[in-house]
């Protein structure tokens, strides 16, 4: 077995793309390879085969291995619900809230996780494709890390520098970030990629050459900018879209503080007879035919955002003139009369009041509900798939009309009685092609397309795959990764 860590000079520089990425170009070569991030902090989470749940960037990358996501692939993952605290989940189940000194004395206790779940998948494994958090030069994370430098210290692994171009400054990101560290992590460092690039690669050329010689240590590749290109994000909401049909479903999203799982609407956002757009605050709050409520890390907190921002306003005129409403987990919750947190697991303990939109009311309980569901809409008994990550537990007479039954006839959700309000826990529902039809059709859409996200979701990962291929020093990652070249 053998380890290999992807770590970036900044955020979003590339490193989840790049983990991606080399999953399925060694699944190609027929290498057995298992994605692992030690440490995420991330409200976009994914349930796994065994009951937990860890960041969604990781089950992307298990798809990309042909593997069904585990809690080991991310032991420790941060989930914050307020600016100064976070939910701490080891081995895919909550332990309790910390704030960031009460997290930094637990970090012993962490990095023990991460390494027992490390050790546990290379007995399964050929190769661990690690990928970081952040940046390994932020100094003020240094002491006690367990989520760059200090996890390839622990395990002695070689690590590879991503840089994204596309964001300028690429060469002072590389040699700044080299420079921050000690010479024990320099000398781990055994190569850079940079990443997103458009061009001629003529003219980077000089850069390269500098850099190699400045550094003395290889340039892997240069990844180009792949138009198009859709892998879910961990926590940056991509509003980006492509073109859309005349006369398309007009769709909005707002962007709460604590939104979580925002990858629920990917699939509308490329779908090209839905216009998505997320509202951030103080933007004006535009027509539409569907608003979407999603979900929340601190429903309290995200429904005082709401109401500061006229969205409660805006809601009752939108449902006035026929719009239609969905909210998902945390914004099913939203919808009932008031949303209950005696034990403080999202904010200060006590009761808010909810939308009061429909007649139902959540309590929070310390025991997360964490399963994969499928089951069956309500609307053209549509069939649909996904996860439940939520401590509610709603009750009242409004939920007599589920919106959907789960298999083994279970109800979840609701949809009121005159048809324009609805509500599910189901993390994932347009992602299923049946039940993103029956939803868009519900919400007005016209002969609403089929579109299969999955597929698409695929599609750009053998795009990744043969990205590598073409551009990157395969001969040099295969030795990185202890793989022999002949290997097929």
């Amino acid at each position: 077995m053998s380890t290999l860590m992807i770590q970036g000079t900044t955020s979003d520089a590339g490193k989840s793309t790049l983990v991606t990425a080399l999953c399925r170009w060694l699944r190609h070569r027929g290498v057995q390879v298992a994605p692992f991030k030690p440490q995420n902090m991330a409200l976009n989470a994914a349930v796994t085969v065994n009951g937990g749940e860890i960041g969604r960037a990781q089950a992307v990358q298990a798809q990309a291995a042909h593997l069904q996501p585990h809690t080991d692939m991310n032991p420790v993952l941060l989930k914050p619900n307020s600016d100064v605290g976070a939910q701490v989940i080891i081995h895919g189940h909550p332990i309790g809230c910390m704030d960031a000194l009460a997290y930094h004395a637990y970090k012993p206790t962490a990095l023990k996780a991460v390494l027992d779940s490390h050790q546990r998948l290379a007995h399964q494994y050929d190769v661990i494709l690690v990928e970081g958090a952040g940046s390994p030069a932020e100094i003020n994370l240094r002491a006690g890390d367990i989520a760059n430098m200090g996890f390839a210290e622990a395990v002695d692994c070689p690590v590879i520098l991503i840089a994204d171009i596309d964001k300028g400054g690429v060469f002072a990101h590389l040699v700044g970030t080299l420079a921050l560290l000690s010479e024990s992590e320099q000398a781990r460092i055994k190569g850079f990629v940079i990443n997103r690039f458009r061009g001629d690669i003529a003219l980077l050329q000089p850069g390269l050459d500098w850099l190699e010689a400045h550094t003395g240590k290889p340039v892997l590749g240069v990844l180009p900018y792949l138009q198009d290109l859709h892998l879910e994000a961990e926590d940056a909401v991509n509003a980006n879209q492509g073109a859309k049909t005349a006369n398309a479903l007009r769709v909005v999203v707002p962007v709460l503080p604590r939104i979580s799982n925002h990858t629920d609407f990917d699939p509308l956002r490329l779908h090209p007879q839905v216009d998505l757009q997320f509202i951030g605050p103080g933007q004006p709050i535009p027509t539409a035919d569907l608003i979407i409520l999603p979900g929340s890390k601190s429903v309290a907190a995200d429904l005082a955002f709401l109401r500061q921002y006229g969205w409660e306003q805006a809601i009752s005129r939108h449902l006035r003139y026929g719009g239609k409403l969905l909210g998902v987990c945390g914004g099913l919750q939203m919808l009932g009369q008031r949303v209950d947190d005696p034990l403080g697991l999202e904010g200060p303990a006590g009761s808010t009041p909810a939308l009061g939109l429909l007649d139902f009311s959540t309590r929070l309980q310390a025991d997360k509900r964490l399963t994969r569901v499928s089951g069956h809409l309500q609307l053209d008994h549509a069939a649909v798939s996904g996860y439940e990550i939520h401590a509610g537990r709603s009750i009242g007479p409004a939920l007599e009309r589920p919106l959907l039954h789960l298999d083994g006839g279970a109800p979840d959700g609701v949809l009121s009685a005159d048809g324009q309000i609805a509500g599910t826990y189901l993390h994932g529902l347009f992602e299923s092609p049946d039940a993103s039809q029956a939803l868009l059709s519900w919400a007005g859409l016209a002969q609403a397309q089929r579109l299969d996200y999955a597929a698409l979701r695929e599609r750009d990962i053998e795009r990744l795959a043969h990205s590598v291929e073409d551009h990157l020093d395969t001969a040099l990652l295969l030795q990185l990764c202890g793989v022999s070249a002949c290997m097929n």
